[in-house]
């Protein structure tokens, strides 16, 4: 079933709460709109008031009753954050008045598209009056997103045209397009309280995602996991909420001191938490107050209402119905995701001022008046493709899940996909195992590899290659994911040759001279004349004499071929004496299962603090296992 968030707006005391109880009928009266004794005693709506409104085609639809003070703005502000379609409530006696404006520049900068003008308390005047209330409507609402929206007279007091009213909205309904449920569940908190037997109780607007009877959810920003024990959706139990539905929620293992409105209850890990966002804000067009740099503002987003201050990223100076990038910053963390929506009120007096949407939660300290950073953030206000494109290469060399861009981009993940599917068609990213690269990126990483390669080869002729972490260190950011995918890419494209864990450009050839071939053959032969008898690296040097670097650079290749194997760091062994050790470990652990450090000694025929360093080194490589002053083979290599 669709379900739909319908909404009042507009200036107070001009019959909204009477029209949402015309509108609702006698099944439901009064309950759940004036739902406070001080609203009922003052007539003025003060919090948000929800209740079922069923339409004649038998759809159920969750009407919200929104504050229209000036001073409860922010209450409005909660309210419509989730509405599908809104009644803009014009009293008929009064016409367009200053908080109908405010409405209406708050729900067109939220994203709002569909909505009905009804003009209430039609019984109070003249139809010549009425026509010419209807006449400045027009003229208001030129340029906004009720432009073109349907003007419904009607009085809540003798029920005239409230009929039509609930045929229009009926049909209206139907031609709204379905919530997508492709996202993270997600619920703004508006209402926290107990219910004596089941405890913490909170309400809100299921504004993305599903979610089920008995799953955990994250409460933020305190990030703290519960289990959800009971849902309702108008006083009735669901095992199954989607998106548009009005929920209260009773949660698990959380007390209600530790909540308040403004939390978000949502998907565990599907919130970003920051205190500095990247935005596109754009100025209301009437707004009363220009916006400089460094301003202060109250920034409105959800059910959360904190201080910023504005860096306007190209402009000194926003003024009425001017856009700009800006970055905001916090003094308290922000619950939300890229690309929400937002409304900032100047600081004082508290006027709405401006809207937007948020660009990137995790922005950096972004430059001023700079084109770099403008092209990027055009590329993540843009399209799908170009905000995906963005993020992937934003990335570097480093590669991007398809979860993570979900989770980043603030996209529906069926868009996510479609955004991928065109893009790596373009040739602009490139599928890598779990993820995506950037193509410029890829470039970005071969020519670092290379540049590292050339100038290892020039120096270590020898070697059959670099060491494999050590090009890591070069190539990829710390931390950096798909390191060993990007390189496995270019040794199937032939450019790129991996050894063991040395990787070498293809073409290079580390073949010995013949000069070279005696050097190497004379340094083989005192490691084979040691015997068993390990060697260490000065030890070693001093036999082999003459130039040292030739002697690093010939032990390193030995070291990678195999010729030689190290016991530590500074001492090595001819592989012919490495096999006859194991071999040795091997016969004395069948005969006696176990190895210990005097038998082995003896059988080797070696000092004491030699065979300790072949026991070492079998534990290190998780050839033995140590108990105690004996040792047990584990698994001998195949010699």
């Amino acid at each position: 079933m669709k379900h739909v968030i319908i909404g009042t707006a507009g200036h107070i005391d001009h019959g909204k709460s009477a029209l949402t109880r015309a509108l609702v009928g006698d099944r439901e009266g009064s309950r759940g709109i004036d739902r406070l004794k001080e609203e009922q005693k003052r007539g003025i709506t003060i919090e948000l008031g929800f209740a079922e409104c069923i339409l004649p085609n038998g759809q159920s639809a969750s009407i919200v009753d929104v504050p229209g003070h000036e001073k409860l703005i922010k209450h409005m502000l909660m309210g419509a954050g989730g509405m599908d379609l809104v009644l803009l409530v014009v009293a008929a006696d009064e016409g367009f008045m200053p908080q109908t404006k405010e409405h209406l520049e708050i729900l067109g900068l939220l994203g709002l598209k569909h909505g009905i003008v009804v003009l209430t308390k039609t019984d109070l005047v003249e139809p010549e009056w009425l026509d010419v209330v209807k006449e400045d409507l027009a003229e208001h609402l030129k340029g906004s997103f009720l432009e073109n929206a349907p003007v419904m007279p009607v009085s809540s007091t003798t029920g005239e045209g409230i009929e039509a009213l609930r045929n229009r909205i009926t049909e209206m309904v139907d031609r709204l397009e379905d919530h997508t449920a492709d996202k993270p569940f997600r619920l703004p908190v508006d209402r926290v309280f107990t219910v004596r037997g089941f405890g913490t109780v909170v309400t809100g607007t299921a504004v993305d995602g599903e979610l089920s009877q008995g799953e955990s959810v994250m409460i933020y920003p305190q990030e703290k996991l519960c289990k959800v024990r009971e849902m309702q959706h108008h006083e009735v139990k669901q095992e199954h909420v989607s998106p548009g539905m009005r929920v209260a929620l009773n949660l698990g293992s959380i007390d209600k001191k530790e909540l308040m409105r403004g939390c978000t209850v949502a998907a565990p890990g599907s919130m970003q938490l920051t205190n500095r966002i990247a935005v596109r804000l754009q100025m209301t067009r009437d707004a009363a107050f220009s916006l400089k740099n460094a301003s202060r503002v109250h920034f409105y987003q959800g059910t959360q209402e904190l201080i910023g201050k504005l860096r306007l990223l190209d402009a000194n100076v926003l003024g009425p119905g001017e856009s700009g990038y800006a970055l905001i910053m916090f003094t308290e963390m922000l619950t939300a995701r890229n690309l929400d929506k937002f409304i900032i009120r100047f600081f004082s007096p508290m006027v709405t001022v401006g809207g937007g949407q948020i660009l990137d939660m995790q922005s950096r300290r972004l430059r001023r008046a700079d084109d770099e950073v403008m092209t990027r953030l055009n590329r993540l206000a843009g399209t799908p493709e170009e905000r995906i494109g963005q993020l992937v290469l934003d990335a570097g060399t480093g590669i991007l899940p398809e979860q993570e861009l979900v989770t980043e981009s603030g996209l529906a993940a069926g868009t996510v996909r479609k955004a991928l599917r065109q893009l790596c068609d373009r040739g602009e990213i490139c599928p890598m195992a779990d993820g995506y690269v950037s193509a410029a990126g890829l470039d970005e990483a071969w020519t670092k590899i290379e540049e590292a390669l050339r100038a290892f080869h020039r120096d270590e002729p020898l070697s059959e290659g670099m060491n494999l972490g050590e090009l890591r260190e070069k190539v990829f950011p710390a931390g950096s994911r798909g390191a060993d995918v990007i390189l496995d890419a270019f040794v199937q494209q032939g450019k790129l040759r991996r050894s063991g864990g040395a990787a070498a450009l293809a073409e290079f050839s580390s073949a010995f001279s013949g000069e070279q071939r005696l050097a190497h053959d004379r340094l083989e032969s005192i490691y084979l004349q040691a015997g068993l008898d390990p060697l260490g690296s000065q030890e070693a040097a001093e036999a082999f004499g003459g130039d040292g670097k030739q002697f690093r650079q010939l032990t390193q290749r030995m070291l990678q071929d195999g010729t030689l194997i190290s016991l530590d760091p500074t001492t090595l062994v001819h592989k012919d004496a490495y096999r006859s050790a194991l071999q040795t470990l091997g016969e004395l652990f069948r005969e006696k299962g176990e190895v210990v450090l005097g038998d082995y000694r003896t059988r080797l025929g070696i000092s004491r603090k030699s065979a300790l360093l072949y026991l070492d080194s079998f534990d290190m490589r998780r050839i033995t296992r140590k108990m105690g002053d004996k040792r047990v083979v584990l698994k001998l290599p195949e010699l």
